[in-house]
């Protein structure tokens, strides 16, 4: 057996992180793997660990680009023995079909998100290139019903593989020294539709003293960084808000917090702020729609709130703030222990592997 996968490229990202997670996985495991992509700063570690890297212009949506790359991917999978390609985005997928009909080398595909249908022609069409291999992984229930409520599939074509936090680096912390202000954090890009605001705002109907911490990238978005500042200017005095746009050590920024909130103002595909939190040993506040519905049982290893409610979302962190030290170890015991078992990279990377290899029997 011998995988490649395919995607855009290999910045930060969650649909990298799970790539070189699966292409580690499998090294691990003495399965022969490649990565092709544009490249970019993961590419060094895929090479630390013997993996090869293949660059061809995988993020291009130019269709004479798309075309001349499967002609690459084609050469190349012939030479290196491939007989199996993975492809995790909509772009690439195309050259993976085309390559694999020239080698008759079968692929299969990963939803990694909810894409738009509209308008219906031809976006629907242009998806659907992720519906034609031999398998498709959705990370999430919430995708899979997506893939099977918008495009004619079978069920049994679709295969739910939840990503997941890394247990071996994500791991319980001390619970946070008391006294000085409580930390509520928000890891994520800074873009509108992670919710930023929506925090400041439930910060500002909560009234009491806390400390806000937003963790994210604005990726030359000044505009919105400046409005989070803005807006953070008029909270309560007693409300304090840092962005940091860099945190190297993210179990560190768990550590130092009490409450992480993910707020996105649309459905996340699953999100892998809420594991991560939760294995580290924090409680977890989410919105109610999308993987959070997954990741958090509410009141039992974590809170679900309204999403898009202001009010809402300051009840429940106030909820999560006035836990007692006793409730707050059980929740937080229990959210680890929900991690472990569904929503680990292990258990991710096993799965995968485990469909490679059934694959590789039906159609090696």
């Amino acid at each position: 057996m011998t995988i490649l996968q395919v995607l855009p490229a290999l910045e930060m990202g969650g649909v990298e992180r799970g790539t070189v997670e699966v292409a580690s996985a499998l090294q691990e495991a003495g399965v022969r793997n490649f990565v092709a992509s544009a490249g970019g700063r993961l590419v060094a570690g895929l090479e630390r660990i013997g993996v090869g890297h293949f660059t061809l212009p995988a993020a291009s949506k130019n269709p004479f680009v798309l075309y001349r790359n499967a002609a690459r991917l084609a050469a190349f999978a012939r030479e290196k023995g491939v007989t199996l390609m993975h492809v995790r985005s909509r772009a690439p997928a195309w050259s993976v079909l085309w390559a694999s009909r020239r080698t008759g080398i079968p692929f299969l595909s990963t939803f990694h998100g909810v894409y738009g249908v509209s308008p219906a022609f031809p976006k629907k069409q242009y998806n659907a290139v992720m519906l034609k291999g031999v398998k498709v992984i959705a990370v999430s229930d919430f995708v899979k019903r997506h893939i099977l409520e918008t495009y004619p599939v079978r069920e049994e074509h679709v295969v739910r593989i939840y990503r997941g936090a890394d247990t071996e680096v994500f791991k319980p912390a001390p619970p946070r020294a008391s006294g000085g202000k409580p930390v509520v954090t928000l890891v994520g890009r800074l873009t509108r539709w992670k919710g930023q605001l929506l925090l400041l705002d439930a910060l500002a109907k909560l009234a009491r003293p806390v400390r806000c911490l937003l963790v994210g990238s604005d990726q030359g978005r000044t505009a919105y960084t400046a409005e989070l500042n803005a807006r953070a200017a008029t909270l309560p005095p007693c409300v304090e808000v840092e962005i940091r746009q860099e945190a190297p050590d993210m179990p560190a920024v768990y550590a130092a917090s009490d409450v992480v909130v993910n707020a996105s103002l649309d459905p996340e595909a699953f999100g892998r702020v809420i594991p991560e939190a939760q294995a580290c040993g924090r409680v977890a506040v989410g919105a109610a729609h999308g993987g959070a519905c997954e990741t958090i049982d509410d009141g039992r290893t974590g809170f679900l709130f309204k999403p898009g409610d202001a009010g809402d979302l300051a009840v429940k962190l106030a909820v999560a703030l006035d836990l007692s030290a006793a409730s707050r170890e059980a929740m937080c015991a229990a959210a680890a222990v929900s991690v472990r078992t569904q929503f680990s990279v292990a258990r991710m990377c096993s799965e995968t592997l485990a469909l490679y290899r059934r694959l590789e029997e039906q159609y090696g």
